[in-house]
């Protein structure tokens, strides 16, 4: 599966964000290959990526990664900016959003030094974070087809897979086994 980096923002796949902690620092070095081969795979890609590790002594060692180019970096931005922009002001506040969504994001990162500062004073010593956006890209062309239909995403969660057998059926009583 390819990537196409120049589709349009307005038909990007989902977006979750993901924030895993590792108490004790210890990493073996078998995550970052997992995620490499997700996104070699183009079912997955980073929108950004900020790890976070104190040591035993209080130190910080601060680490940071996109998959975005400068381009998609500011048209995500510049996307999302007038997103927020219309809903706190219109039309007019949909322009202004989106120029200041590009600027925000013109060093191709989500997390900002304000993030850093506020995961390093509340993280534990002797222990690693890491914050995530990842884009489901494989998503795309399956949400591509529900909109062809005409079809309208009423929810969309993620569970967990020992919560499945205690999701509620919609009557509000358990399943019948």
């Amino acid at each position: 599966m390819t990537l196409d980096r120049h589709a349009p923002v307005e038909r990007m796949a989902p977006i979750q964000m993901l924030v895993v902690i590792f108490p004790g620092n210890r990493l073996r070095g078998e995550i970052l290959p997992a995620l490499d081969r997700l996104k070699h795979d183009g079912i997955v890609r980073v929108i950004d990526m900020l790890v976070v590790r104190k040591d035993i002594d209080g130190r910080t060692l601060v680490a940071s990664a996109s998959d975005l180019e400068w381009e998609e970096a500011t048209a995500l931005g510049a996307y999302l900016g007038s997103l927020a922009g219309f809903a706190a002001g219109g039309e007019e506040g949909m322009y202004r959003g989106s120029i200041a969504g590009a600027a925000e994001l013109a060093d191709g990162h989500v997390f900002d030094a304000d993030d850093i500062f506020r995961v390093t004073q509340t993280l534990d010593e002797d222990t690693t974070v890491a914050l995530i956006l990842i884009q489901h890209t494989w998503a795309t062309e399956f949400l591509d087809a529900i909109a062809a239909a005409d079809g309208l995403e009423l929810l969309n969660t993620w569970v967990r897979p020992e919560a499945v057998l205690s999701v509620e059926a919609p009557t509000g009583r358990s399943p019948e086994y």
